[in-house]
């Protein structure tokens, strides 16, 4: 029963695909055009006469924007091999600013562009993991820089403490040498 309810559906799309007029009934069928004679020209033109025409193709800045934007993108990417110590923090959440405000707003804006939305995205997400490692590595530094200068300043004493005992016993032998001769 199963396989005959796919086959009239099957059978049904067919029908409805290969129709001339565009309209998504059946033969005798009275009712709903699912199709307009405009989106009937848009499916004669080719995909690459669609994507030409388009309010976010290839001849406007909504394609252009996220597709140089991406390079923004692959040169945070490539910094993940940096250390964090060569980072630059501004810079880093400028990015991460700017990815979180303009995916926002490519939602609003007419017409909504998808592909920028992307980029601004995955520019924002870039951002916050080098933000996270620079603020990981800022606070390693803080603690380890307090335990080293404890460790410097022990060192440093021990040094002056050496120094004082070696004069403090030259200074006794000139003493003694100074009470033998005379």
């Amino acid at each position: 029963m199963s396989s005959r309810v796919g086959l009239r559906f099957l059978n049904n799309t067919r029908f409805a695909f290969r129709n001339a007029s565009g309209s998504f009934r059946r033969p005798g069928a009275q009712g709903f055009r699912f199709s307009s004679s405009e989106a009937g020209a848009a499916e004669q033109q080719s995909t690459f006469q669609r994507m030409w025409n388009s309010p976010v193709g290839v001849k406007t800045v909504h394609f252009w924007a996220p597709v140089m934007k991406w390079c923004l993108v692959i040169a945070g990417i490539s910094d993940f091999a940096r250390p964090a110590e060569k980072l630059s923090l501004t810079q880093n959440a400028a990015l991460m600013g700017t990815g979180a405000i303009w995916t926002r707003w490519c939602m609003i804006i007419k017409p909504r562009n998808v592909l920028l939305a992307a980029v601004n995205f995955f520019l924002g997400c870039v951002g916050a993991v080098q933000v996270t490692r620079i603020f990981l590595w800022q606070r390693s530094q803080d603690g380890s820089s307090a335990e080293a200068a404890k460790e410097l300043e022990q060192e440093a004493v021990a040094s002056v403490k050496a120094v004082a005992d070696q004069a403090e016993g030259a200074a006794k032998k000139v003493v003694d040498k100074v009470e033998k001769s005379t």
